[in-house]
């Protein structure tokens, strides 16, 4: 299932199907590790891998995507930080534009310099406008890009950051506290920000137990993003997988 049918199958301010999807981060897994979230996976479904991160220092991304397309059908969609982490083996990639900062480099830059190469690729790219949110510490992704996230209690900055995004043309809104977040986005600042777009919305960082998820879904995250907490325990992915699922079987909707 590719990443777009999130676009076709959202509906902006109403119970519209949630997707939930695992981060993989190149540099904090084995082959071994990998194998097992996939072996996971196909008793409790997931519906994409995210694969990337904000500062990936070792050459395994290539070999993660290639176990991931080898003993899985699930999409695998690249979360890129800078243009040198583009593979053509996955499926997509969230072409991100850091519309939080101010930084031309995530705003732009890396965009002109990959620009060749995902027009050559195959790669389903999918224009993404990313909003770093604080979450209670530094993360690696604003320091990386040297900007400041929203501030966590200003739900209104988001909302209109997101709205600007939408009016440059961008298909899908990311709102990330960063790995290792303190704690999750305000359940406000999602639901305002799901008021004020007619896109899909993405939502990770700090949502390390099920009672977190929910909120985010409740408040009107079309996708959770789960990344960190799994690494650390595994288990979690099925916790999560039931919890969409169950949510989207009240809605009478089939995964």
């Amino acid at each position: 299932m590719p990443f777009k049918h999130v676009y076709a199958n959202t509906k902006p301010n109403s119970a519209g199907r949630k997707y939930f999807a695992v981060l993989l981060d190149p540099d904090n897994l084995t082959e071994a590790s990998c194998l097992n979230l996939i072996a996971l996976s196909e008793t409790h479904p997931v519906d994409f891998f995210f694969v990337g991160g904000s500062l990936v220092t070792s050459q395994n991304q290539a070999a993660i995507i290639h176990l991931l397309k080898a003993h899985s059908t699930i999409p695998v969609i690249l979360f890129p930080s800078n243009s040198q982490h583009i593979d053509a083996q996955a499926d997509g990639i969230l072409l991100l534009s850091l519309i939080s900062g101010r930084n031309s480099d995530f705003l732009i830059g890396q965009h002109v310099v990959s620009a060749p190469m995902l027009k050559a690729s195959r790669l389903e790219v999918y224009p993404t406008g990313y909003m770093l949110v604080d979450t209670g510490r530094q993360t690696t992704a604003s320091y990386m890009s040297g900007t400041m996230p929203i501030p966590y209690d200003k739900p209104a900055i988001a909302a209109c950051t997101a709205m600007a995004g939408e009016l440059l043309g961008l298909q899908y809104i990311y709102m990330d506290g960063g790995s290792g977040a303190k704690k999750p986005i305000a359940p406000e600042m999602i639901a305002a920000v799901r008021e004020a777009v007619d896109l899909p919305l993405v939502v990770g960082g700090g949502i390390n137990n099920t009672e977190k998820a929910a909120i985010a879904l409740e408040a009107g995250a079309d996708v959770i993003v789960i990344g960190n907490h799994i690494e650390k325990n595994p288990g979690f992915l099925a916790e999560v997988s039931s919890l969409v699922s169950s949510y989207n079987v009240t809605l009478d909707i089939r995964r």
